[in-house]
């Protein structure tokens, strides 16, 4: 994961995104993005994906819920990304956690499409939501911590990443945690990019903010030097926008769960099972190819191991 990472890093320090996939698309190489017109492969790999044995749903559970329903309520963002993108012409969700979510439904339900329904979350609603039961589940590059798993079970992790930094495209000075003392930085409320923060650079002035747009609006608009969360998030903020760029590594450890009610715990148990199907079946890695993997170069990392992280 790092090797591949480390790749499209180096690529966004010397030439903006926007300029390499302009290259590709001079020799008609540049693959669909998620949220693009065509989808094809992406609902392929959704289409192929395993569907649960019948016998595996026991009556009454989490999962039977859902079944009978039809659809599994997610709780998730449809403007992020490589992650999971509206296409505002067809109104379409795409990317790594959409996708994620439209498996578990097509597991569940044994429909391929039309098999989710979308409540937009925050970083202040997703636990509420669960709690309440407006969504069986959250998908939202949510990361796994202790302090949220006394609210919410977790089941993976399945992806992992780490806290790093975006400043606008012609930054030069800002390419460390260490750089950002002194610096204005801005984050979003109640995201463990706080506490990172605090730990790798105390003396950053942090700007709070409820949304990833907001954040991305204050480096580009000078308010805030920096914005640091999630690598994921910025690496999926980055791809459509030239006017910032990612630098460094990771500065921390963010490995993302999907949020799961506390209250029934079949529900952990059937998502975890599923999740080692579909690592098992290669339909992780081809999800992962169809969405980060047309941004990302190299082959898919190695999903990380289910119960790896505390609180998962």
């Amino acid at each position: 994961m790092r090797t591949t990472i480390r790749r499209f890093l180096a690529a966004l320090a010397t030439v903006t995104f926007m300029v390499a996939l302009a290259s590709c698309a001079d020799s008609g190489t540049a693959p669909p993005l998620p949220g693009s017109a065509d989808t094809s492969r992406y609902d392929a790999v959704i289409a192929a994906s395993p569907v649960a044995d019948p016998a595996a749903i026991t009556p009454g559970s989490w999962a039977d819920k859902v079944r009978q329903r039809g659809t599994l309520n997610v709780g998730g963002t449809d403007a992020g990304p490589l992650f999971s993108l509206k296409d505002p012409a067809t109104g379409k969700v795409t990317g790594f956690d959409a996708g994620l979510s439209q498996m578990l439904a097509h597991y569940i339900t044994g429909k391929p499409t039309d098999n989710t329904a979308l409540t937009i979350t925050t970083v202040d609603t997703r636990e509420t939501l669960l709690e309440n039961g407006t969504v069986d589940a959250v998908f939202a590059t949510y990361t796994i911590t202790p302090q949220r798993a006394a609210k919410v079970a977790f089941a993976g992790p399945y992806y992992s990443s780490g806290d790093a930094i975006m400043v606008k495209a012609d930054n030069t000075t800002i390419r460390t945690a260490a750089d950002l003392n002194g610096r204005t930085v801005a984050t979003q409320a109640n995201s463990t990019a706080v506490l990172a923060l605090q730990k790798a650079a105390p003396g950053a002035n942090v700007l709070l903010f409820q949304e990833d747009a907001q954040c991305v609006a204050a480096v580009q608009q000078g308010r805030a030097d920096a914005y640091v969360i999630d690598q994921g998030i910025l690496i999926s903020d980055a791809s459509t926008n030239p006017a910032v760029k990612v630098v460094g590594e990771p500065f921390s450890t963010e490995p993302y769960g999907i949020g799961l009610p506390l209250n029934d715990p079949t529900a952990k148990a059937f998502v975890n099972d599923w999740l080692e199907a579909i690592y098992a079946d290669g339909s992780w890695a081809n999800l992962w190819k169809a969405t980060i993997g047309t941004v990302v170069s190299g082959d898919p990392p190695a999903p990380p191991a289910i119960g790896s992280v505390e609180g998962s």
